[in-house]
């Protein structure tokens, strides 16, 4: 069971450094009434939830999305980033009081399909790992990521809206929220390959 524990926290964290710096962001643009936090919180469980649910039906020999195309999901990412960019551009000059150009996620549909593009690594180690485990370790694998999900929201909003963070970032807020999406959806986009093999496919 220990070792259950462990092996779950280890792969947790392997798969979702990433995520900090993302759920960091949003509660960011939750400092400005963009994004209430809740909606950060269940957005990002629902889209957790989505990917552990991939990978256990992946184990058990079901494909959901071919692998080679799940790339395609980073432009979920970079639509609502390019989005944020636009209205930030939009109100540029504006009062800073009334401004509402952070990105708004989509709310919590947004954030539940930020999680699940920026989860393509989460499936392909989540699967094998409940193709070969026992029933009973992976439902407390499960359980694992399920409590530390909590754990990655309160890191998260702890340091998104610290108050030293806030004033340090207040400046280029408007401007970071949708950077980090933009950078996130070509990050996926490229780093999985898919435009290459769609270019491939087209040729």
């Amino acid at each position: 069971m220990i070792g259950t524990i462990a092996g779950a926290v280890g792969l947790f964290a392997a798969t979702n450094i990433d995520d900090i710096v993302v759920l960091t962001v949003l509660f960011l643009a939750s400092t400005r009434g963009t994004l209430p936090g809740w909606k950060v919180v269940i957005g990002q469980y629902a889209g957790f939830i989505a990917l552990v649910a991939i990978s256990v039906l992946a184990a058990a020999g079901l494909t959901i999305v071919p692998d080679q195309w799940v790339g395609f999901l980073g432009l979920i990412p970079l639509g609502i980033g390019l989005v944020g960019l636009i209205r930030a551009l939009r109100r540029r000059g504006e009062d800073d009081d009334d401004d509402d150009a952070a990105v708004r996620a989509g709310g919590l549909l947004g954030v539940a399909g930020i999680t699940i593009a920026n989860g393509a690594d989460n499936i392909s180690l989540y699967t094998p790992v409940f193709r070969t485990a026992p029933i009973p370790d992976t439902v407390v694998t499960i359980a694992v990521f399920l409590v530390l999900v909590a754990v990655w929201c309160l890191v998260a909003r702890f340091v998104g809206t610290n108050k030293t963070v806030t004033e340090a970032l207040e400046k280029i807020e408007h401007w970071l929220v949708p950077a980090v999406f933009i950078g996130l959806g070509l990050y996926i986009l490229i780093e999985s390959g898919v435009i290459a093999r769609l270019i491939d496919v087209l040729s």
